[in-house]
């Protein structure tokens, strides 16, 4: 099946995290999605769009400093966060490699710090900051429209 390179907006927070919603519908277990975007450009605010679709009630939080948050649903989703990471070789020393596998769905944040980490495949969301609420998300890799 072909991947679609697909172009969103969105106007205010409520509208990332319907976003992220959406894309939970699209995901399967052994999904991995790599988020990409400057500070405050609303990565986690995703997330959190894309664990409520996924049936998590928990608040989600970043894990810049704990490094990975694990979310139960109706599947194990890891929220990885990278930007503390000096790069692949750093990604691999944390061990967080193990927690990928065909029956969790793996969020990375600033997956542009561990370019050679991810497998081929992944799910690409890069987010792009137009106006103080408002942001363009451009994704690839999804194999069904959302």
């Amino acid at each position: 099946m072909e991947a679609f390179l697909i172009e969103f907006f969105s106007s205010c927070p409520e509208d990332t995290v319907s976003l992220g919603e959406r894309i939970a519908g699209a995901l399967v277990p052994g999904s991995i999605v790599a988020l990409s975007g400057e500070i405050g450009s609303g990565k986690t605010c995703l997330v959190t769009g894309i664990a409520r679709g996924l049936g998590i009630t928990e608040t989600v939080t970043s894990p810049t400093y704990t490094i990975v948050n694990e979310y139960h649903g109706k599947v194990r989703l890891y929220h990885i966060d990278a930007y503390r990471l000096s790069g692949d070789d750093d990604f691999y020393n944390t061990g967080v490699l193990d927690l990928l596998g065909p029956d969790v769905i793996v969020l990375v944040e600033w997956s542009e710090r561990i370019p050679n980490s991810l497998p081929s495949g992944v799910i690409s969301v890069h987010i792009k900051i137009t106006g103080i609420h408002s942001r363009v998300f451009v994704l690839s890799g999804l194999e069904k429209v959302i």
